[in-house]
């Protein structure tokens, strides 16, 4: 059979043959290497080309299935565990991984979804404070259906303007955090769209409450026996007591029993997580709100006085909750997963690969030759 011209997929004559070695999947945990013949083409006068081969990509060294198990393999291992289990540079594993990505992932395209009616919007971060990126879910399905690099509304608005019209038009609402940027873009591009902060992200906007409060407490204490309960109570108080071993919830009693403003910290956050257990109606989860931020304001403390105030502030968007009963828990369980990739991706500085691995976490995962037949068996 004639040779193919990788460029008008049409046959030519042999120019001549070129000896290639490339390395394939492992055999009896050795390395393999492929010894072939590649025909370079004659086409026409003064045009040649290296035939096209279904195995390798072009000027690769390395076969197509072996760069596939090289990043099914960076999925759940570090680049640098890959790059001493299969031998090769780290930097050629990371480079593997990333051509691998951006030919096999599927396409995010705006411009193609449809039939959107909630969506979710989140920030993620490469590294601490480093290279922040916008991700879009569609909540209904729990699908990742966007990721751009930077959190401002402008990024927001790229995704939003792309939609098509009827698309955009048929989203009734979007979950997010309280920060001013996604907002404003959903309230220029989505009027119709109601705005629901998240609990989760008012609930981490309480965490705060209680550090700050803990640490001053910590401070007022005379007795060395009140600064050691109040030492290490961080977690006793931002967890749930359903989640507390019998001995961590007599510390917490212990704790509650002796510090009045740490009781009463605790006590407001438990009341706080029923405003969303089975609100009524919008104005029943308001007035539930306001009745929560007067507690507040009657302590006294500083800081569950300011919490309450910006809770006031955006009481419209937490109480939609009454109407669009959502949550952001794919999200959260999408940046649990990207939390992962960070560990594993320490040091990297591509921008772009981490985009890459977000939206490889995002979809499910291919069974590799190492445990094909026990995911066939079951």
């Amino acid at each position: 059979m004639k040779p193919i011209d990788p460029v008008t997929g049409k046959q030519g004559t042999v120019n001549r043959y070129v000896c290639r070695v490339i390395q394939d999947l492992p055999f009896l945990h050795r390395p393999c290497f492929l010894k072939i013949e590649q025909a370079q083409v004659h086409i026409e006068q003064n045009q040649r080309r290296m035939e096209s081969l279904s195995f390798v990509e072009p000027y690769q060294r390395y076969t197509k299935r072996f760069c596939q198990l090289v990043s099914g393999l960076c999925r759940h291992m570090s680049i640098q565990a890959v790059s001493l289990h299969l031998g090769i540079r780290w930097e050629t594993t990371k480079n593997m991984d990333k051509a691998y990505l951006r030919e096999s992932l599927p396409t995010l395209h705006p411009e193609e979804l449809t039939n959107l009616k909630w969506i979710g919007v989140d920030e993620v971060a490469r590294a601490k404070g480093h290279d922040y990126m916008t991700v879009v879910y569609d909540l209904e399905q729990g699908n990742l259906i966007w990721v751009h690099e930077g959190r401002t509304s402008e990024t927001l608005s790229l995704f939003l303007t792309a939609l098509p019209e009827e698309t955009a038009q048929g989203i009734e609402a979007v979950a997010m955090d309280m920060g001013p940027a996604y907002r404003k873009a959903v309230k220029e591009h989505l009027p119709q769209a109601a705005i629901i902060f998240d609990r989760f992200h008012v609930m981490q906007n309480y965490s705060k409450v209680i550090r700050n409060q803990r640490r001053i407490e910590f401070r007022r204490a005379s007795r060395k026996e009140d600064q050691e309960l109040i030492k290490g109570s961080l977690y006793l108080l931002l967890k749930n007591p359903e989640k507390l071993r019998p001995g961590q919830m007599e510390k917490l009693e212990s704790l509650r029993n002796s510090n009045d403003n740490l009781n009463l910290v605790y006590m407001l956050k438990e009341q706080l997580q029923q405003l969303w257990v089975l609100p009524e109606s919008f104005d029943t989860m308001k007035e539930r709100l306001e009745s929560w931020c007067k507690m507040a304001d009657e302590s006294g403390l500083h800081y569950l006085k300011k919490f309450a105030k910006s809770l006031r502030r955006h009481a419209t968007g937490i109480c939609n909750y009454a109407s669009f009963p959502l949550t952001t828990a794919r999200i959260e369980a999408g940046n649990v997963a990207i939390g992962m990739i960070r560990k594993r991706a320490r040091g990297i500085q591509d921008t772009e690969y981490f985009k890459l691995k977000i939206r490889q976490v995002s979809i499910p995962d291919q069974p590799s030759i190492f445990y094909q037949n026990t995911a066939q068996s079951h």
